[in-house]
């Protein structure tokens, strides 16, 4: 499982291919080289594994040899000792995939040799090295009806330069007689059995854990993230870029919200290993599917009040600033039910994050019976200076303290002038709502990798309509030792 493993890390998000909606992506994946060439270093490894399971079958033969006549050999107990994987590259193939390409690989296999010519039964031991062995596959990627990566090999080609085969034992030198045929049926022998190994990894262990891929994120009991694909990689020169839906939806009901993805122009960054271009699209997005649920309102009652504070949630408070209100509703506590009118929309610009939201503020007073005596509705707008960030894999976020404007909308206790009421609204706003608000930002949400990838370096950018998010990977996987090769023993974790 090693190889897949390894190798889901280079193809995961080079293997998002196949349209499933049209229109731009809420979020935009770039692979960069760099990105491709730490993955093919550790895939490399993982091959190495998986090339020391080859299984060598027995062989054996006839040849024909003066005095003895008929000599019968046979060739037995065969087991790899050594591979190297000294050159390798990736290379993309526009509108298709990628091109794996290995050269001046070596393989050290020993085994046990048996002859026999009336009356000579002989037995020994040899050593084979493989030298100048190339391997090229080709790797197609694709996508299911659900969206899932889907990737198949294709084209793949192995080639061997060179056999040297040692015998050793008392007739050593009567084997060596016929080593040509020898090495060419073990040359022939090996050329045939790399690329079902290689491929049969591919098939069997990397497309189940492609699949299992989630391309639905939960967040809460609300709202989850569609990561499917929406359009093929635009294969470069030097990366790969992949579309993404990358939409909030309700789990409930899903509505398609009343806007559309922007056009996100990615600059040609090079530096990183990945790129994550989260449009604008993807947060408004959340912000639509929480307003649609009816969640984002905030209950305000004085126990919430700090207790050194002055400002106090009752009518004796507010009726200094209110007369009637102090009149009609004396010594009471009070309720204030803060919501938003609309869904919040965030505005991204190079340099500068921007929330607009507007709101509501329904006051209540609490009667001794416990019900609710509406009192005035306040109307809020603010303009809120955001600041996101990333955190262990997650984008964060953060609102900045604003001034909020309030107008009167309705009140049921007389005329009164907002300015008076305007200290108090801003004191709860910034001191109690904003921190609560704050907490649930900085839960974040995750940004679409897979397993055992820990993304680090992280940089953050904001464009046109978009941030741009990037990172190196590291990869944590199992790297096996001789003994579980052959079956015994324990693995070694270990992180490149």
């Amino acid at each position: 499982m090693d190889f897949a493993y390894r190798l889901t890390f280079l193809f995961s998000m080079t293997a998002f291919v196949g349209a499933v909606d049209a229109g731009n992506p809420g979020l935009v994946v770039r692979f960069t080289q760099k990105g491709l060439d730490y993955a093919l270093q550790g895939g490399m490894i993982a091959l190495q594994q998986q090339l020391y399971k080859i299984h060598l079958p027995d062989f054996s033969g006839t040849y024909e040899f003066e005095p003895l006549g008929k000599v019968d050999y046979r060739f037995f107990s065969m087991a790899i000792r050594t591979v190297q994987l000294p050159s390798f590259q990736v290379s993309p193939i526009p509108n298709s995939g990628l091109k794996l390409s290995i050269s001046g690989a070596f393989i050290e296999f020993d085994g046990q040799w048996n002859v026999h010519a009336q009356p000579i039964n002989e037995d020994g031991s040899f050593n084979v090295k493989v030298m100048g062995l190339s391997i090229s596959i080709g790797l197609i990627l694709g996508s299911d009806e659900t969206g899932r990566p889907t990737i198949s090999p294709s084209d793949c080609s192995a080639h061997i330069s060179n056999v040297k085969v040692q015998m050793s034992g008392p007739l050593g030198w009567l084997v060596d007689l016929f080593h040509e045929n020898i090495e060419s049926e073990m040359r022939n022998t090996l050329e045939k059995k790399i690329c079902p190994e290689v491929t049969q990894s591919i098939s069997s262990e990397l497309l189940p854990l492609l699949q299992t891929l989630p391309v639905i994120t939960e967040i809460d009991f609300i709202s989850a993230i569609d990561y499917s694909l929406t359009g093929s990689p635009s294969v470069m020169g030097n990366w790969v870029d992949v579309l993404l839906k990358g939409e909030f939806f309700d789990i409930s009901h899903r509505t398609t919200p009343p806007f559309s993805p922007p056009v996100m122009s990615l600059p040609p960054e090079q530096d990183l290993m990945v790129y994550f271009a989260v449009s604008e699209y993807l947060l408004n997005t959340a912000g639509f599917v929480y307003q649609n649920a009816g969640v984002l309102v905030f209950n305000l009652t004085d126990d919430m009040i700090p207790k050194e504070s002055i400002v106090r949630l009752n009518t004796s408070s507010f009726g200094i600033l209110i007369p009637l209100l102090s009149k009609m509703y004396p010594n009471m506590l009070m309720k204030l039910k803060m919501s938003t009118a609309s869904a919040p929309a965030l505005n991204i610009k190079p340099g500068n994050l921007t929330l607009l939201p507007v709101g509501n503020i329904q006051a209540y007073a609490i009667l001794p019976n416990s019900s609710l005596a509406p009192l005035f509705l306040l109307q809020l707008k603010t303009n809120v200076q955001a600041k996101v960030a990333v955190n262990s894999g997650r984008i964060v976020g953060f609102l900045e303290p604003a001034k909020v404007e309030i107008t009167l909308a309705h009140s049921d206790v007389g005329p009164f002038s907002v300015l008076a009421i305007s200290e108090a609204v801003n004191y709860f706003a910034s001191k109690i709502l904003l921190p609560r608000v704050n907490e649930i930002l900085n839960n974040g949400f995750p940004l679409p990798t897979i397993d055992h990838i820990q993304l680090t370096d992280f940089v953050m950018q904001t464009y046109e309509h978009y941030l741009l998010f990037g990172a190196n990977a590291h990869y944590k996987y199992k790297r096996m030792t001789m003994k579980e090769l052959n079956g015994h023993g324990k693995t070694d974790n270990e992180i490149l």
